[in-house]
């Protein structure tokens, strides 16, 4: 399966070929749709028929390997035929929502000094979960330091190394509880600006951080001894 998002996380259609399809569920031979993973929700929107029947997708998840996305289609519409192409449309709102908040949280992790223990993105909002026994945040110098880094208008950029590159470098690595996908023979790494963030992750991205726009930083939890869980929304 050919995983468009990689290439052009700003695409938004595609025509593909269908593979499989059965007890509700399809693969496509490509596909724009990012499946759950990594905290962050899985893509929906829509595919057309070769007769221009439109069949929403509720949700993208992951299927035997990293490379295999199965779609989820709303209950009790009628299955397109393998063989059969379709046009596929995202919910760009939804995705692109998901896409600014998950570059936002790579400026959090870059901006908090600790482990990250978990994480959650939505459309709006997103959180960070970070190990930080003993440590006081100040809530209102994060929240100008990260807009700050928004203003600044970094570029985001991907590279990709092997998992034995990986292997040897394993301070790249700040999530704790999520580990880069492997069985690719390459793990996907993302860069923010020339010093600002390098970590690897499987999840979409704006293209520099001015798209991101200001942030507010809410609600700084205590969720353990040592785990410190920081939300943040857009700020309009």
């Amino acid at each position: 399966m050919e995983l468009l998002f990689y290439k052009d996380a700003y695409l938004k259609s595609c025509h593909a070929t269908i593979t499989y399809a059965q007890d509700g569920i399809i693969r496509l031979d490509k596909t724009i749709f990012y499946p759950t993973g990594g905290g962050q929700p899985g893509d929906r929107g829509w595919i057309e028929t070769e007769t221009g029947d439109r069949v929403e997708i509720i949700e993208a998840r992951k299927g035997e390997n990293h490379e295999d996305i199965i779609l989820v289609l709303k209950e009790n519409v009628p299955l397109p035929a393998v063989g059969s192409s379709i046009t596929a449309e995202l919910d760009w709102e939804y995705r692109y929502g998901h896409m600014k908040i998950h570059s936002c949280l790579h400026l959090l992790c870059a901006s908090v000094v600790g482990d990250v223990t978990g994480g959650q993105i939505s459309a709006n909002k997103g959180r960070l979960d970070f190990n930080l026994p003993d440590t006081q945040i100040d809530k209102e110098s994060l929240e100008a330091s990260i807009n700050r880094l928004i203003a600044e208008d970094h570029p985001i950029t991907q590279d990709w190394i092997s998992d034995q590159e990986l292997d040897t470098n394993p301070t790249l690595v700040r999530t704790m509880s999520v580990k880069p996908p492997r069985g690719s023979g390459k793990i996907r790494l993302v860069r923010i600006g020339e010093t600002v963030d390098l970590q690897p992750c499987g999840g979409t991205h704006v293209k520099s951080t001015g798209e991101i726009g200001p942030v507010r930083i809410g609600k700084i939890e205590n969720k353990g001894k040592q785990n410190r869980r920081i939300n943040l929304t857009f700020a309009d």
